[in-house]
């Protein structure tokens, strides 16, 4: 008797490959809007919850942009920019979510030291804003989290090096992957948890705001290393973190 090869790919995955082919082929052009999240769930049948899954993988890819509160849009991507973002023969394993996170590390503290030397008035702005809106927002799981992706992005942008923005998204998209392969944490459920991470972002603010390049880079890394810590725990097995 004859067996066929099972495939061992994940609901979200086949879906996913699906949306890809649709806008490699022309189905979706650069700057088309995709349709909801709702729609596509009803369209394939499966939950929201996969569904995010899936245009997160896209969004991994380079081949979507997810804006929040608009939707998600077919982006415009050469050759170059798809070999940047496109991560997709990692295996999204614990060793994987381990090089993830000291890859972040090393980009995000010098991030850190660059935007603390070349933040202009504007960026400085935007960070008192966003600080406001998620100290506002503690113990709101969702608004932490989006808060949180956007602190992170304000940094990037505070650098003015296109090149680091593009490596943090590759980075924070193959992240939001990995950690929903192994039950995606709960950061900000715990209102403890999130006043914590609160004063974390604000102190590398401030260190950012005082042009304090060393004392940036000190800040992101005990921020990062907290996070790695609960990341771990979750990841569980004996996975530790290198070198602070």
């Amino acid at each position: 008797m004859a067996f066929s090869k099972v495939s061992t790919k994940k609901v979200y995955e086949l879906i996913a490959e699906q949306l890809k082919d649709h806008i490699v082929g022309g189905g979706w052009k650069a700057g088309d809007k995709l349709p909801s999240t709702k729609e596509l769930s009803e369209q394939f049948q499966v939950g929201r919850s996969t569904m995010r899954e899936a245009l997160s993988a896209l969004k991994a890819m380079g081949l979507i942009e997810i804006r929040h509160g608009e939707g998600c849009f077919v982006r415009s991507v050469d050759s170059a920019d798809l070999r940047l973002t496109q991560f997709e023969s990692l295996l999204l394993n614990r060793k994987t979510v381990l090089e993830l996170l000291e890859a972040r590390k090393a980009l995000e503290i010098s991030n850190a030291a660059l935007a603390a030397e070349k933040r202009t008035a504007d960026d400085v702005a935007e960070f008192e804003k966003l600080m406001a809106n998620m100290e506002d927002g503690i113990g709101d799981e969702e608004r932490g989290e989006a808060a949180d992706i956007r602190f992170h992005r304000l940094l990037a942008e505070a650098t003015h090096n296109s090149i680091m923005v593009k490596l943090l998204e590759s980075i924070s998209s193959q992240m939001e992957m990995a950690i929903r392969e192994t039950r995606r944490i709960q950061m900000y459920s715990s209102k403890e948890v999130s006043l914590r991470l609160w004063r974390e972002h604000a102190a590398i603010f401030e260190a950012v705001k005082a042009g304090d390049a060393a004392a940036a880079q000190e800040r992101m890394r005990e921020h990062l290393h907290h996070v790695e810590q609960v990341l771990l725990r979750y990841l569980g097995g004996d996975m530790k973190p290198r070198d602070r």
